[in-house]
């Protein structure tokens, strides 16, 4: 068995639970605005997003995750200090009742 580390790829994703009185509109613009990102900053790749639909029920309320992809870890860097980003972030943080960050190197398991 091998494990084999994706070469520079970062993946940066984010668990969020928007606070209750949010409006959905109000979270459908957030979305869109978060994935505006994608083509204002460079080292920002993709942008994917999606609503827990577990049956375990071990996602401790959170309800949204956001992954985006980036080409190093110096991208993530560049991206968190954006202009833009920080901007965005201003926003949709105050709408968040929690949130978890993690960026990870995509890593294969070759059996």
């Amino acid at each position: 068995m091998a494990m084999e580390e994706a070469k520079g790829v970062v993946k940066h994703v984010v668990l969020a639970k928007f606070k209750d009185d949010v409006a959905p509109e109000r979270v459908a613009d957030l979305i869109t605005g978060y994935a505006a990102l994608v083509p204002v900053i460079e080292p920002m790749k993709a942008f994917h997003w999606g609503t827990d639909v577990s049956a375990e029920n071990l996602h401790q309320g959170f309800t949204h995750v956001f992954e985006s992809t980036f080409e190093s870890v110096e991208g993530v860097a560049e991206y968190v200090a954006h202009p833009a980003h920080v901007e965005f972030a201003n926003k949709l943080l105050p709408e968040l009742e929690k949130v978890v960050v993690i960026d990870y190197k995509p890593t294969t398991i070759k059996l």
